[in-house]
C-alpha cells in the first residue's frame, strides 16, 4: 500500500544510510598524521559527525594549526576517503531494507548529504543503490551545511515537493536541528546512542534511541504511514 499523499523521504547518508564514518575517521586521520599531528582517536572524530567534511577540516585546522589551504586539506581527505569507501562501506541492512519497501511504493527519494558530490556518487553505485537514489544533494551544492536547512530544502526542490511534504532520515543532531529548520518531520536513529539526549534530538517525531540496533524497516514504514495520514 502507498503512504498516503505526497509525502518524500530524505536519507542522510553518513552514520544513516550506510557505515561511513570509520572511513572519515580514517581518512582524518591519515590527514593529521600526514601532517604531524598524531593520534587522533574515534573519540575525536565523533565530536564532528553529522556535520560536512569541509566544516569539520575548517575546525581541525583552526584546532591543530594547519597551515593548509582548507581546499588543499578538503582534497586530501577526499582522496583518502574514496579509497577506502570503493574498498568497503556498507549499508546497513535495515535502511536498505526500507529503501526497498519505499521505492515499492514509489515514494519519492533523495539524500542530503554532507559528502562531496564524487563521494555520495560513488557510495551509491558501489553498494548498488544508485538507482533508488537519483536525486541527492550535497553540502558543497549549498550556501550552508547542517545544522542550516539548506540542503534538506535544496532535496525538496530538486524532487519537486514542499519541504512540509518531507520525512528525513538522520543520525546526527546537527541533522535533526536542519530538518526541523526546513519544516521537515524527522525519524532519528542516533549514530552514538549516548548523544540521544541532545536537545536536538528531541524535535524529531520518531527517536530511536537506541540508534542502528533499535532501527527496522517495519518500525520506520509504519511511522511514515500514520506520519503520511495525519498531515493528508
Amino acid at each position: 500500500m502507498a503512504l498516503p499523499g505526497t509525502t518524500a523521504v530524505v536519507f542522510d547518508l553518513d552514520g544513516t544510510l550506510v557505515d561511513s564514518e570509520p572511513n572519515y575517521f580514517e581518512a582524518a586521520r591519515r590527514l593529521l598524521t600526514d601532517r604531524g599531528v598524531p593520534g587522533f582517536t574515534w573519540a575525536d572524530h565523533q565530536r564532528y559527525v553529522g556535520i560536512s567534511t569541509r566544516e569539520t577540516l575548517a575546525l581541525l585546522q583552526e584546532r591543530h594549526g594547519l597551515d593548509s589551504p582548507l581546499d588543499e586539506l578538503l582534497a586530501e581527505t577526499n582522496r583518502h576517503y574514496m579509497e577506502l569507501a570503493r574498498a568497503s562501506t556498507p549499508v546497513y541492512p535495515e535502511m536498505r531494507a526500507l529503501v526497498e519497501l519505499l521505492a515499492g511504493d514509489g515514494v519519492p527519494l533523495a539524500i542530503a548529504s554532507g559528502s562531496s558530490p564524487g563521494a555520495i556518487e560513488a557510495i551509491l553505485s558501489g553498494t548498488g543503490l544508485a538507482s533508488r537514489f537519483t536525486t541527492y544533494v550535497s553540502a558543497d551544492e549549498v550556501a550552508h551545511g547542517k545544522p542550516a536547512p539548506d540542503v534538506f530544502l535544496e532535496a525538496a526542490r530538486r524532487l519537486g515537493v514542499s519541504p512540509a511534504d518531507c520525512v528525513v532520515l538522520e543520525d546526527a543532531a546537527p541533522g535533526v536541528a536542519a530538518a526541523h529548520a526546513a519544516g521537515m518531520r524527522c525519524i532519528a536513529v542516533p549514530y552514538v546512542p549516548a548523544q540521544a539526549d541532545e536537545p536536538a534530538f528531541a524535535t524529531a517525531g520518531l527517536l530511536l534511541r537506541g540508534g542502528q540496533a533499535e532501527f527496522t524497516a517495519r518500525t520506520a514504514y509504519d511511522w511514515l504511514m500514520g506520519s503520511a495520514r495525519a498531515s493528508s
